[in-house]
């Protein structure tokens, strides 16, 4: 029973019916009927009848859909009842630790639900106004969003991932498969029968050679292939491979792929059916990782109570041409800038990889030169001024794979350790059930 209540307690939560208590009108004269109550207290906290009832109804909707079975009815309510109870408990941990979503981030979600529904926000919202359940998807969402965060914070600290078990992930065959890089491959085929006659081959092989040298001089392999295609001199054709580990390629060129940067292309490549084109779009993972990193410091103003946009604007000018007319960089940083994470080193970001900043910021930053002040600009924290102190490319590969390692590691260990928390902060909970 603990296993299903555990199970149920991990769903999206249900969406609140809201209101305990409504005044009806009788024929005679108006009274008050009770509409809800409470079935369980639960530390400090307390869960409705309402509650229960309308995740019932929704479990029993959602398994009614996926043609599958439930327990027996009392069975079933204890085990919706304790989920219940225990994510209230959650929901309850999370507000003493202050975790809060704010309206734009709830808007950032409800905006990917719009997108994977093919509609806008707005027309979305159009959609759950006029279905009455607006604001109770907003809760939905926040809830989820709460418990999902909660659960990462108070899970992942209790999951400890060893050097050893590090050194034996990577040498075991399971390591060795998710640690394998991921290919994007372009592809084309001119196709070409075995039985064709020489001279026609070779017409095709140097077509497939026009093709690879058009890719090389800069067009876009997506292009030549469409513009092949409309020709229709010869029979195009492609796969659409996807993202793939190396063994899941074809043999033909599996090996070439390996030994290619992004943006290269290879062929013809002649196989049976014809010439092949590829080029590696994209690779992601793997044991390569040669990372850009810039070194710059920078001063920044927050515009606040005391200093609006325009005179937080003048104050960076200022600092900047004080900085042009001789004074240390690092002093002004100490005594004026707002950003906490550097002030006290004067500025300092130290060693930055690169897609680490925001992009607003890291665009300004990678078209600076070395040792020249910037001009002020805008970011979405503030004012600033930035000087680069030095670039280089540094290979990250051993610190990227054993992270990657303990990040597979933890994911592997987080679903049994959520279940012992779960139990655990259920176990040591004051809840009293309501007849």
């Amino acid at each position: 029973m603990r296993q299903g209540a555990l199970a149920l307690a991990r769903l999206l939560p249900a969406i609140g019916l809201g209101l305990a208590l409504t005044i009806a009108a009788g024929s005679a004269s108006a009274q008050r009927v009770l509409l809800d109550r409470i079935v369980a207290l639960v530390d400090e906290g307390v869960v409705l009848q309402s509650e229960l009832n309308s995740r019932i109804v929704e479990i029993r909707e959602n398994a009614a859909r996926a043609n599958r079975s439930l327990p027996e009815a009392e069975q079933f309510r204890t085990e919706v009842l304790d989920a219940l109870i225990i994510e209230n408990l959650q929901m309850q941990l999370a507000e003493k630790v202050s975790i809060r979503f704010n309206d734009d981030e709830i808007n950032r979600i409800l905006g990917s639900m719009a997108e994977n529904n093919n509609l806008s926000f707005d027309e979305y919202l159009n959609v759950l106004n006029e279905a009455g359940v607006y604001l109770q998807t907003r809760e939905q969402v926040r809830k989820q969003m709460t418990i999902q965060e909660l659960q990462r914070g108070m899970v992942n600290r209790r999951i400890q991932i060893t050097e050893q078990e590090i050194d034996n992930f990577l040498n075991s065959e399971m390591g060795r498969e998710i640690m394998a890089p991921d290919f994007l491959v372009e592809h084309m085929l001119i196709a070409a029968g075995s039985e064709e006659p020489a001279a026609a081959k070779q017409s095709k092989l140097r077509y497939a050679a026009d093709l690879i040298a058009r890719i090389k001089e800069g067009e876009s392999f997506a292009a030549v292939r469409a513009t092949a295609r409309q020709a229709q001199l010869f029979e195009i054709n492609g796969t659409e491979f996807g993202w793939r580990k190396a063994e899941q390629l074809p043999t033909l060129f599996r090996e070439i792929v390996e030994s290619m940067s992004v943006g290269d292309v290879e062929g013809p490549i002649e196989a049976g059916n014809g010439f092949h084109l590829i080029q590696l779009a994209n690779k992601a993972g793997g044991p390569d990782q040669m990372v850009k990193q810039t070194n710059f410091r920078h001063i920044m103003l927050t515009p606040n109570e005391i200093r609006d946009e325009q005179q937080t604007e003048d104050a960076i000018r200022e600092f900047r041409q004080q900085i042009l007319d001789g004074e240390d960089f690092a002093t002004l940083a100490r005594q004026n800038s707002d950003d906490d994470t550097s002030v006290v080193a004067g500025g300092d970001m130290d060693w930055i990889n690169e897609g680490q900043m925001p992009a607003e910021m890291e665009s300004i930053i990678d078209a600076l030169e070395v040792e020249v002040l910037s001009e002020p600009f805008r970011s979405s924290t503030g004012w600033h001024i930035a000087e680069v102190i030095e670039r280089r490319v540094t290979d990250l590969s051993t610190i990227y794979t054993r992270n990657q390692a303990a990040n597979s590691l933890r994911n592997r260990k987080f679903d049994l350790e959520l279940q012992n928390w779960l139990i655990e902060i259920r176990d040591e909970a004051f809840v009293e059930f309501i007849d």
